[in-house]
C-alpha cells in the first residue's frame, strides 16, 4: 500500500466493493490513515472479511454489509444500515458491473442492471448520505469512473454511457452541496490489474495490446487508485469538487509516441 500520510482520525468511510481490487486498497489506505470502515460487498463474505480483518488491526472499527445493487432499494438500505451507528463522513462509490456484449444484442434486462448497479445505487446513496455530511459541514464522496466515459467501445455501450452519467450526476450534486464542506469527485482508471483481471493479463499477448495504448507504458496497479482516493477524503482536496481525475497513464490523452506511421508523433 502506497505510503501517505493524510489524518483521517474519527471519519468513517463507507466504501462500495472493499471485498477486493481497487474498493479494498482504498478501503484499507483510509483505514491506516485513522479512518473507520464499512465494508460493501456482493457475494464475497470471505473477501469483506478479510478486509475488515486487515482493518482491525489498524486499530479501525469495522462493520461489514452486503447489498446487491441490482436489486430495488438494496441501495438506500445500505445507506440506511451504514448511518445506523452515526454519520458516514466519507463515501467511496466503487461497486459496479461491466457485462460485455455486442451493441446490437444489448437487452432491456442488461440496460436495466446496470442502470441499478452503476447509477441509480449512486442517487440513492447521496441522498440518503449527504443530508448528515452537509449538517455537520464535512463531507466527502469520491466515486469510481472509468477511461470508458471518454474513450467508449461498442461491447461496452451501457457501462461506458452509465459512467459518463455517473460524472454528469457527481458534478450536478456538488454543486448544490459545495457550500456545505462537502465535495464530491471523480476518479477514472485507465486498464487496472486486478483479481478478476489476472488471468487476462498473464497473457503475454493480451498485456502487450493494453499495454500499447498507454503512455505510461503499463497497466495500474491498484495502489495507483490510492494516492488520489486519500488525497480527495483528506482536508487537503477541501476546494476540489467536481472533478474528474483521469488515473490512466496517459491513455485518456492520446496514443504513445512511435505507434502511428509518420514523422512526429
Amino acid at each position: 500500500m502506497i505510503g501517505l500520510a493524510v489524518p483521517l482520525d474519527g471519519r468513517t468511510a463507507l466504501v462500495t466493493g472493499a471485498n477486493a481490487g481497487i474498493g479494498r486498497a482504498i478501503a484499507l489506505a483510509l483505514a491506516a490513515n485513522g479512518a473507520n470502515l464499512i465494508v460493501h460487498h456482493h457475494g464475497d463474505p470471505e473477501g469483506a472479511t478479510g478486509t475488515a480483518a486487515s482493518a482491525e488491526k489498524c486499530g479501525r472499527k469495522v462493520q461489514v454489509l452486503a447489498a446487491d445493487f441490482t436489486e430495488e432499494g438494496a441501495a438506500r438500505a445500505l445507506a440506511d444500515d451504514a448511518a445506523a451507528a452515526g454519520r458516514v463522513d466519507i463515501l467511496v462509490a466503487n461497486a459496479a458491473i461491466e457485462v460485455r456484449c455486442p451493441w446490437d444484442e444489448i437487452t432491456d434486462t442488461h440496460i436495466d442492471r446496470h442502470v441499478s448497479a452503476n447509477f441509480s445505487a449512486l442517487v440513492a446513496m447521496c441522498q440518503r448520505l449527504l443530508p448528515p455530511m452537509t449538517a455537520a459541514g464535512w463531507g466527502r464522496v469520491i466515486a469510481i469512473g472509468s477511461i470508458m466515459a471518454s474513450r467508449p467501445r461498442a461491447e461496452t455501450l451501457v457501462y461506458a454511457a452509465l459512467k459518463s452519467a455517473q460524472l454528469t450526476a457527481i458534478q450536478a450534486m456538488a454543486r448544490e452541496v459545495a457550500g456545505r464542506g462537502v465535495t464530491m469527485n471523480v476518479i477514472s482508471p485507465g486498464a487496472v490489474e486486478i483479481e478478476r483481471t489476472a488471468e487476462r493479463y498473464a497473457d503475454p499477448a493480451f498485456r502487450a495490446a493494453v499495454t500499447a495504448k498507454i503512455p505510461a507504458g503499463r497497466p495500474a496497479g491498484v495502489d495507483d487508485l490510492v494516492g488520489p482516493a486519500l488525497f480527495l477524503a483528506s482536508d487537503a482536496a477541501g476546494y476540489v469538487t467536481g472533478a474528474n481525475i483521469p488515473v490512466d497513464g496517459g491513455w485518456s490523452i492520446g496514443d504513445p509516441p512511435g505507434t502511428l506511421p509518420g514523422p512526429a508523433q
